[in-house]
């Protein structure tokens, strides 16, 4: 789909309204990863994944990769698609900051959304915080640092290879193979990653929008011990950081007064792939309030 002379790919299947709209997390894989997803929420209504700038199949921008220009940047596809509003958003990790902006810019167009284990406006400081490491830099915090934290379940989405199971051979074989672009474009949200949350941040009454909050809850026990170790903390300082990321989960549950918030005790962070039905049926969940209108007052 063209925007301002650029190519983003857009996928939209099934019928019905309102429009799901899937936003990816801070990783090379954009869309792809939304797959398990799509497939099923297409019986029940339309939906539509999209590669971010410069991610996968989608063509590169210029100037700052911030969630405002990534909320406009998804408002134009949308638009040039002829695919219109009400909205459910659905945004993973540092996706859901990005439809907590979308929201804030055109909340008119938002009739619900369901945040997969969201990155919250305060996590770095409250995360460092817990668990007694030093803040990190924008692009080290959210690559190197995350790929190095086994127990989210990242490396496998950031490494030269991906190894994603979960995707058919001819998925993965394309996130690895356009890795080396896709990563430059995934370093540039990185550098703004800070900026971001903060802008997402200043949104954080939802009135009585239909939401729903997964989140993921994998013990320490569940992790192999490799995983355990690779993670860089002790397993005093996972369970702080655990209790922190809790927490922040669900005050973003509280983010409105019609919510549903459900920790998955055998999830990690991927939540996409680990327990997409999870996703299917919060999504359904939402769309079936906003279709019968059932808001709290």
């Amino acid at each position: 789909m063209d925007i301002d002379g650029r190519q983003i790919h857009l996928n939209c299947e099934g019928r019905g309204t309102p429009l799901v709209v899937l936003e990816a997390g801070a990783d090379t894989s954009g869309a792809a990863l939304w797959e398990p997803v799509q497939k099923q929420v297409a019986q029940f209504t339309r939906v539509c994944s999209y590669d971010r700038a410069g991610i996968m199949w989608s063509d590169p921008a210029k100037g700052r990769r911030d969630s405002l220009a990534i909320a406009e940047d998804l408002h134009k596809v949308l638009r040039a698609a002829n695919e219109r509003p009400p909205y459910v958003l659905v945004g993973a990790s540092m996706g859901g900051p990005y439809v907590m902006t979308f929201t804030k810019r055109y909340g008119e167009e938002v009739a619900g959304m369901v945040l997969v284990d969201a990155s919250h406006p305060e996590q770095t400081a409250r995360l460092a915080q817990a668990t007694g490491e030093p803040e990190s830099d924008p692009i080290p915090f959210a690559f190197r640092a995350l790929a190095a934290i086994a127990w989210t379940g990242l490396p496998r989405l950031v490494l030269p290879d991906a190894e994603v199971p979960e995707l058919p051979s001819r998925t993965a074989e394309a996130i690895t193979a356009y890795q080396p672009t896709s990563l430059a474009a995934a370093f540039a949200e990185a550098a703004v990653f800070e900026d971001s949350l903060r802008e997402a941040g200043t949104l954080r009454t939802l009135g009585n929008l239909p939401l729903v909050v997964l989140s993921r809850g994998k013990p320490w026990s569940a992790f192999s011990e490799f995983e355990q170790t690779a993670s860089g903390l002790t397993r005093e300082q996972f369970n702080r950081a655990e209790t922190a990321w809790a927490s922040m989960q669900a005050e973003e549950a509280g983010w409105s007064s019609n919510s549903t918030h459900r920790v998955l005790e055998d999830s990690s962070h991927v939540i996409q792939l680990e327990r997409p039905d999870a996703i299917i049926a919060a999504i359904k969940e939402v769309v079936e309030k906003v279709t019968h209108g059932d808001v709290s007052p």
